[in-house]
């Protein structure tokens, strides 16, 4: 086998280029349901649907892997639902890969509700109040019934600005106890890929002592888990390229909850592979459409009149009909619905998506052309009108990558 391949038995990493600047790559991922171009950007499918979009119109973005919660669906429609329809990609309709997170997360997002001890992790259910269990190997067993190409270990997961060092080691030594339990636990390990997930805070050292452990398992793919907690993007970044120093060149790498499009372009040039984050299908709920020259918010009453697309040259269905005359979607269309119609949130769902995606697909054709530092200069200078607005988060991170914005 090339030494740019390395396989497991359900899935197939091929090292396509490396950027000669920076540490980006561009990978070929083959999963059960299909390949993957990377890097790229997962849409979360929560409760096995993207909401304002229909899986044909995620298939028609390009997407070819996205996320549901174990979680939510271990609660609703539940595993024997799951295992009588067989599994998530039946339920919904969707012939591609999905990965599904292991409900770890909901220990931030529902601490109130939770308390975490060495078995699992004690829930009180947000629909009914009744008790529920989630334990690494409850976790496995719901995620082999959804049947999702990638599983993700049930991780001790605390909030990244938490003071509590020793809180934080515990989750961190935890996490990878539980990574065991749940690679015990593994039924289908031939047909579903179990991801470890790197966890240790904004400790460096913790970090790398994770990441030694974790890569000592010998997972199919690799998980940056804990950020996109709040934690100052300085911070966020110091983390990314600690672990991805430290990780092998013929997997995966998925730094876990992260959407916003500056913070894709330099994980990217940090190393990473694989994103996802709810923020582009939520934002457009709200109006906003995602565009190379920043978010618009098309409530506000100057788009009342304006006839032209969501965004100028963007290939979505919406900006780039075809039919209809060539008509597009106009923006003064979806201001008349905003706050009237669930239509705009629906166009402006696929817009974002689409955004979302064609990001990555640029910034891998940039890498395998090895012009990324260039695309990162352009994509900087097209989102912000001077370079002395440019977040100096992403000027330092990118600085220690060989890249100098100013």
């Amino acid at each position: 086998m090339s030494s740019n391949i390395s396989s497991s038995p359900a899935l197939t990493f091929e090292l396509v280029a490396r950027c000669s600047t920076t540490r980006a790559r561009a990978s070929n991922l083959t999963l059960p349901h299909g390949p993957v171009p990377l890097p790229m950007f997962m849409p979360v499918a929560t409760q096995a649907s993207l909401k304002g979009i229909t899986p044909q119109q995620l298939e028609e973005t390009g997407c070819r892997l996205c996320l549901n919660n174990t979680y939510h669906l271990g609660l609703k429609p539940g595993q024997e639902v799951l295992e009588a329809v067989g599994g998530a990609h039946k339920l919904q309709g969707w012939n591609h890969n999905l990965l599904t997170d292991s409900g770890g997360f909901q220990m931030v997002s529902l601490l109130k509700l939770a308390k975490i001890t060495e078995e699992g992790v004690r829930f009180l259910s947000p629909h009914d109040g009744s008790p529920m269990l989630l334990t690494p190997e409850h976790s496995i067993s719901l995620q082999n019934s959804i049947g999702s190409d990638i599983i993700m270990q049930l991780d001790d997961v605390l909030v990244t600005t938490s003071p509590d060092r020793a809180r934080m080691r515990e989750a961190m030594e935890r996490s990878i106890r539980w990574l065991d339990r749940c690679m015990a636990a593994h039924r289908k390990p031939d047909s579903q890929n179990l991801f470890c997930i790197i966890q240790g805070g904004l400790d460096l050292d913790m970090r790398q002592e994770c990441c030694r452990e974790m890569l000592a398992r010998d997972t199919p793919g690799i998980a940056i888990g804990g950020l996109s907690g709040g934690e100052a993007k300085d911070d966020y970044c110091r983390v990314v390229e600690t672990c991805t120093a430290l990780l092998p060149d013929l997997k995966p790498r998925y730094v876990m909850g992260i959407g916003y499009p500056q913070d894709l372009v330099v994980s990217v040039a940090l190393g990473a592979d694989m994103f996802d984050c709810v923020w582009p299908t939520r934002t457009a709920r709200f109006g906003n459409a995602v565009t190379r020259h920043g978010v618009l918010n098309i409530r506000n009453a100057r788009y009342a009149n304006d006839f032209g697309p969501i965004e100028a040259g963007c290939g979505c269905m919406c900006c780039n009909r075809q039919g209809g005359g060539g008509m597009g979607i106009t923006r003064a269309y979806v201001h008349h619905n905003t706050s009237k119609e669930t239509v705009s949130a629906h166009l402006l769902t696929i817009h974002n998506v689409w955004y979302q995606l064609n990001l990555m697909r640029e910034v891998r054709q940039s890498i395998v052309a090895d012009r990324f530092p260039a695309y990162i200069r352009q994509f900087f200078a097209d989102l912000y009108e001077h370079k002395a607005d440019y977040p100096n988060w992403a000027v330092e991170a990118l600085r220690r990558v060989n890249v100098d914005l100013r």
